[in-house]
């Protein structure tokens, strides 16, 4: 049947005026189809002050200093890079102590030892470790549409912390803190999948970062901001003062995905899974031809017969998983739901994918984990929940205000929604 409701939404339940700039106008100065149409998978852009506080509410090297000394990180939530090479985790970790049965907790002093020796530390994950840079990035991945990830990138001065390389995933550069100069050159391969790493290419991307003229070469202040597709070289260097930003990568679902689907999909025709003849040499290709012609054209009918519906199913597994909603404060949430009353106000919960869709007697919910299953009589008050909108339980469509509540504290023990406005 056809969906009435597909998310994620990209709001805070907030009505339009108080809610927050979009996160990709706050990094590009772009609305996203103005983004979309000149830069996404295409070209960098490079944008001056994007950010005129320089981004100080995301991290600032005070935050980092406390990541580093006070949250008891673990590897592979820090990695510390030197002279373009990793350095290994058993020089700056060791064991958690007394009452932490750990051998891989972060060793400050050490850390300290090797950044004043000229190491970059990266903060890996930082979306799942740091509340603003999971804001931040949990609304950059609804609006994009992609699962996105964070890391921080802290250099001594005037070191460089990796060699020109490329990524296979696209990246936002949000500078934080001091200046660090970039050299961007064009890819060496286009639109990198995501086991085709630089180093498959390293001679040749050698080559372009010695011998051709960059394409970007630029120093990035704090609030500067560098987009770059996967594929485009780069390579950073410190300017006189410590220097951080964070790196926004955002892993694309590619074309490739789709025929990833696809092949998959048409196991299920018998005429692909039949057996080859006995005694095919398969290394000779006169041999193999008429047997090659003969799958093509099978593999062709095959896939003409696979309904995008199935195609969507087995894409959105990866989309759906691939990033983190907004964090549910548990105790807070169970308490709100059990105290649910008419004139409380909920919303759904950012970033959270979804599908509603209607089945005879009941509408089905599916989430990224799991399906619910709801009464008809909720489709009205359940596709009002899932627009985005705060609410206010007892004024839900085609319910009564009891049922209301029973609904909205279903919803809520599901993690399906939020109180709009916790305290």
């Amino acid at each position: 049947m056809p969906a009435d409701v597909t998310g994620p939404v990209t709001g805070a339940g907030q009505s339009s005026a108080d809610r927050p700039a979009p996160a990709l106008t706050r990094a590009t100065g772009l609305d996203a189809e103005v983004f979309g149409a000149k830069h996404w998978g295409r070209e960098p852009l490079l944008v001056r002050r994007a950010d005129t506080h320089g981004f100080r509410d995301l991290l600032d090297l005070d935050g980092v200093d406390e990541l580093l000394s006070r949250r008891g990180l673990r590897t592979p939530f820090l990695r510390l890079a030197r002279n373009g090479a990793v350095v290994d985790s058993s020089s700056f970790t060791g064991p958690g102590g007394v009452g932490a049965e750990i051998g891989d907790q972060v060793r400050d002093d050490k850390v300290a030892g090797l950044f004043a020796e000229g190491t970059t530390v990266v903060l890996q994950a930082l979306h799942r470790l740091w509340p603003p840079v999971i804001d931040f990035a949990t609304r950059l991945g609804a609006e994009l549409g992609h699962p996105v990830q964070a890391n921080a990138y802290v250099t001594p001065r005037a070191s460089r912390g990796f060699s020109a390389h490329y990524d296979v995933h696209d990246v936002f550069v949000l500078q934080l803190a001091g200046r660090k100069h970039w050299t961007v050159h064009a890819p060496v391969h286009t639109d990198p999948l995501r086991d085709q790493p630089w180093n498959d290419h390293a001679r040749a991307v050698a080559a372009r970062a010695r011998d051709d003229a960059p394409a970007i070469d630029t120093v990035l202040e704090p609030g500067d901001v560098l987009y770059l597709p996967r594929g485009w070289l780069h390579a950073a260097t410190a300017l006189g003062e410590t220097s951080a930003h964070l790196t926004v990568g955002v892993h694309v679902v590619t074309r490739f995905a789709l025929v990833e689907a696809l092949t998959a999909l048409v196991g299920d025709d018998p005429e692909l899974r039949a057996s080859l003849p006995l005694g095919l040499d398969l290394a000779d290709p006169d041999m193999l031809d008429p047997h090659l012609d003969d799958v093509r054209a099978a593999l062709h009918a095959a896939i003409d017969r696979v309904p995008a519906e199935a195609v969507a199913r087995r894409v959105r597994r990866h989309v759906w998983t691939g990033g983190r909603p907004e964090p549910v404060r548990p105790v807070a949430a169970a308490a709100f739901a059990e105290g649910l009353a008419e004139g409380d106000t909920v919303r759904l919960r950012v970033g959270l994918h979804h599908r509603l869709t209607r089945n005879g007697t009941t509408v089905v919910l599916e989430l990224p984990d799991r399906r619910i299953e709801l009464p008809a009589a909720t489709a009205d008050a359940v596709r009002a929940l899932l627009g985005g909108d705060a609410l206010v339980v007892g004024g839900l469509p085609g319910m009564d205000g009891p049922d209301q509540i029973v609904l909205v504290r279903r919803l809520l023990r599901e993690a399906v929604l939020v109180p709009a406005d916790p305290a």
